[in-house]
């Protein structure tokens, strides 16, 4: 039954809600110019998780800042819902790297910060943070501060913090990087719950091929200095997902694919 609901989904008509036309990021330094991004063509569909993987210094950040309209993109374009980008989109929630806490505001205060931003009642959400924290295992720490909370659960409470307003895109910049192995297990198996809930769309940043694979509808697969696309995978391994599918032979394929291209590229050694 879950690989039939699997293949149905991939059956309806992919509707792109962000284009990336030609996107090209060129830096300047002391030494010259410094190209970042280079004729990056790919769509994100609605109610799609693609993930964009690739070494350190390809560009992975530089992409999700654009898509943010936190930059400005050098050449090129980016198109959401139909038409040209031109600064940070309504419906749009991030979660960096780092959580970006603030430590003197408790943690329901922390997730309440975006309402605040975006000139929302505070008071008429305060409520639904309460819900999204607890749906993250923090209802119990909604009034601690951050520098009671171990790693992972700052992460989480980042996450509260990106979804309190229900954005239509959301974007994740390697968010679990940092942790350990088994918090960022806890934390791929979470959001993976939330996409097959809610099929929000979700452009996420890793340098992991698992958690690529893991989490991924499709992969584009980016070359290091500058960073261009190399590849785009369909990953077509049914949904919901349980940790359990990485022991398949079906996982090992791709993740033994991708390893073998970044292997071609020079970024992995064999032996």
């Amino acid at each position: 039954m879950m690989h039939t609901a699997a293949v149905v989904t991939r059956l309806q008509p992919a509707r792109p809600l962000v284009q990336m036309r030609s996107l090209a990021v060129t830096y300047t330094s002391r030494r010259g110019p410094v190209v970042a991004l280079e004729g990056v063509d790919f769509d994100l569909n609605e109610g799609e998780f693609l993930s964009i993987l690739g070494p350190s210094g390809c560009g992975k950040s530089t992409l999700l800042k654009c898509v943010a309209g936190l930059e400005k993109p050098t050449s090129g374009e980016i198109i959401l819902d139909g038409a040209p980008l031109a600064g940070p989109p309504d419906g749009l929630g991030v979660v960096f790297q780092r959580d970006v806490l603030l430590d003197w505001r408790t943690v329901l205060d922390n997730v309440l910060l975006v309402a605040e931003f975006q000139g929302r009642d505070v008071s008429a959400l305060r409520s639904q943070a309460r819900r999204t924290l607890a749906r993250f295992g923090l209802e119990a720490f909604a009034d601690r501060y951050p520098w009671e909370l171990s790693g992972g659960m700052r992460q989480r409470a980042s996450i509260c913090r990106a979804l309190l307003t229900d954005p239509t895109l959301l974007l994740m910049d390697e968010p679990f990087g940092a942790l350990d192995a088994m918090t960022r297990d806890d934390l791929n198996i979470e959001l993976a719950r939330l996409w097959q809930e809610t099929r929000k769309t979700v452009l996420f940043i890793t340098h992991s091929i698992a958690e690529a694979v893991f989490l991924s509808d499709r992969i584009v697969v980016m070359s290091r200095n500058p960073g261009r696309v190399v590849e785009i995978i369909d990953v077509d391994l049914p949904r919901p997902r349980s940790l359990a599918v990485r022991e398949t032979q079906a996982f090992s394929s791709y993740t033994t694919r991708i390893r073998q291209l970044f292997t071609k590229l020079g970024v992995l050694q064999e032996g």
